[in-house]
């Protein structure tokens, strides 16, 4: 079975930063996609950030230029960068995995609070 786990979260000042990291254990094949998604208070749950394979990137326009996927693919290991924090970004901070079979996995998720 696949586990996630994740860790990085927390408190931080606005324009301060954090580095989430998530691990992914279990059997797993290498081809995947992996990402973090976000959910704050009263809204849905959306994509904050995906990277490939390949390495090839996808941000919200909301964090662009502010947060930074990167991912050890060796380890399916994958990290979220995330400077210039504002409020906005407060929210419970969940890894994802897309298998080469499509199964999707997630983590259990991370607090990141943003303060003003």
């Amino acid at each position: 079975q696949v586990q996630l786990v994740e860790s990085g979260g927390g408190s931080v000042q606005a324009g301060g930063s954090l580095r989430l990291s998530c691990a992914a254990s279990g059997v797993i094949s290498s081809f995947n996609i992996m990402g973090w998604h976000r959910q704050a208070p009263g809204k849905q749950r959306e994509l904050v950030a995906r990277i490939t394979i390949d390495t090839g990137t996808y941000y919200a326009d909301s964090v662009k230029g502010r947060f930074t996927i990167s991912r050890d693919g060796a380890k399916n290991t994958v990290y979220l960068q995330m400077n210039s924090l504002i409020p906005e970004d407060t929210a419970v901070y969940y890894c994802n995995l897309i298998s080469m079979s499509w199964t999707n996995y997630w983590g259990q998720g991370t607090q990141v609070t943003v303060s003003s």
